[in-house]
């Protein structure tokens, strides 16, 4: 993981969307969520994805170019729409979705210049959301085949997800990230009977062969385990606003910090901060300055 920060490169695939809230619509779509973050530290970031030829299409366009972000290789579909996601907030601001299908995002091709992408970056992200459909699990499974260093960002949505396919894509991952509850589902899939938390991560380590997973755990923080070592942070208390996109912030500003040779604690402290804040702000992708990240963690 040593490279400079200024020569880090990313790519990140998936869905790009618009996230429907009750009174309001963002753009959102995890693996877009975590560029965007990327980039605000300066990672030269690209996304791998589909929009419809439609307005919400031309939208993330627009928005992603104005980010900075690397849209050479968002394919516009004619016959799929733009993705949306209803979202609902309960009253502690925790999210719940319903994710129509198909839309353009489960329709991503397989192009060479994808494959010269992936092959030339840091590192590649990638989540289980977007193997819902055929097209767009066959080109993550030839762009895995490419990518020096995967991280896999379980984040499961029921129905949308295969449990055979989720251990397949575990095994090929060198970094997994769950939370809490999809840590233990997943690992009672694969036999496990342990009850506490550090014991179900060495189980599916062990039996992935992973040898860095995270797991956050809400407000309490995240637990990080790493070439056989644990790392945790308790949290930051903050009053929630909505937690959509917060784990894509944890997960984006962890590996930033990873991939800076920061170490495996300061890097987990600055991942528990982000995803903090942006749990604390609407919707997923608040503007962050690195002062106001560092004000936030010693006052």
């Amino acid at each position: 993981m040593k490279k400079s920060v200024h020569k880090m490169k990313a790519v990140c695939f998936g869905e790009v969307l618009f996230d429907s809230f009750p009174t309001y619509s963002k753009i959102g779509g995890a693996p877009l969520n975590v560029s965007l973050r990327l980039q605000s530290f300066g990672v030269n970031v690209s996304i791998v994805s589909s929009i419809g030829d439609d307005e919400r299409g031309k939208k993330i366009m627009n928005h992603l170019n104005n980010s900075g972000i690397d849209t050479s290789c968002i394919y516009k579909h004619g016959d799929f729409p733009t993705g949306v996601v209803n979202v609902g907030l309960n009253d502690k601001g925790v999210a719940s979705y319903d994710i129509p299908y198909p839309v353009a995002w489960d329709k991503i091709p397989f192009l060479d210049k994808y494959a010269k992408l992936v092959r030339d970056s840091n590192f590649f992200v990638f989540g289980t959301l977007v193997c819902r459909d055929d097209v767009s699990r066959s080109t993550l499974k030839g762009l895995l085949k490419q990518a020096r260093y995967k991280v896999l960002d379980a984040n499961l949505r029921f129905p949308h997800y295969n449990p055979r396919l989720l251990v397949d894509l575990m095994m090929e991952a060198n970094f997994i990230k769950f939370n809490d509850d999809e840590l233990f589902e997943i690992a009672t899939l694969l036999g496990s009977k342990y009850n506490s938390l550090e014991q179900t991560i060495v189980y599916v380590a062990t039996k992935t062969n992973t040898k860095t997973i995270c797991v956050t755990k809400g407000a309490y923080g995240a637990t990080l385990y790493q070439n056989k070592c644990f790392y945790y942070n308790s949290g930051y208390r903050i009053k929630v606003v909505d937690t959509v996109g917060s784990g894509d912030s944890f997960l984006a500003s962890l590996l930033f910090k990873l991939f800076s040779e920061q170490g495996p604690q300061k890097a987990l402290d600055y991942g528990c901060a982000v995803g903090a804040m942006v749990a604390s702000c609407e919707g997923a992708n608040p503007f962050l300055s690195k002062e106001k990240i560092t004000l936030f963690m010693n006052p």
